[in-house]
């Protein structure tokens, strides 16, 4: 199923979403595997590692650690949904997993090859839903959401972060201004 099979459309969720092409879930999902980023990228993001580009500001090795954590999370609402529970679901708080995670004592490589796991699995899980189950909503975070809008969430969050490396951290490679 596509993205434009989302419905309704929800609300927070849904700037995670708008970034996906619409296109078939799986596809969309197998174009952000790891394994597709470029070497000469690898070596940025290995030199970003543990650069900030503003104080306060995460660390490109704390986005890839977000990036995993946050499919994890919304790769278990989708499964709880598509298996029709009905229990609402909390948020979680961004902020206090990136301080816990001590992500700086990771290597980009290692966080890449986990983001890799993370994400062929999150892939079986999405091949294993039918149209049916994609269609399945609960509620998280106080919004009504399909499976198939978590599948692009988590498409449209790794776009989204990849998006604010290559503006924000990127640049710190030319001008040396790091925090």
């Amino acid at each position: 199923m596509k993205r434009s099979n989302i419905e309704p459309m929800p609300q927070f969720f849904d700037r995670y979403i708008n970034q996906v092409d619409d296109e078939d879930i799986i596809e969309a999902l197998e174009k952000l595997l790891p394994e597709k980023i470029a070497k000469d990228e690898i070596t940025l993001l290995d030199e970003l590692g543990d650069k900030r580009y503003a104080e306060g500001k995460w660390t490109v090795k704390d986005i890839l650690q977000h990036i995993i954590d946050n499919e994890r999370i919304q790769s278990y609402r989708a499964l709880r949904f598509a298996r029709d529970d009905k229990n609402s679901l909390p948020g979680y708080d961004e902020k206090l997993y990136g301080l816990m995670a001590n992500a700086s004592h990771r290597t980009v490589s290692d966080l890449l090859k986990e983001l890799q796991a993370v994400r062929e699995s999150t892939i079986d899980l999405f091949k294993s839903f039918n149209q049916e189950m994609l269609q399945r909503k609960g509620i998280c975070y106080n919004v009504t959401i399909s499976v198939l809008a978590l599948g692009f969430v988590i498409a449209g969050h790794h776009i989204h972060h990849f998006k604010v490396i290559k503006e924000k951290y990127y640049p710190l490679l030319n001008n040396n201004k790091i925090f």
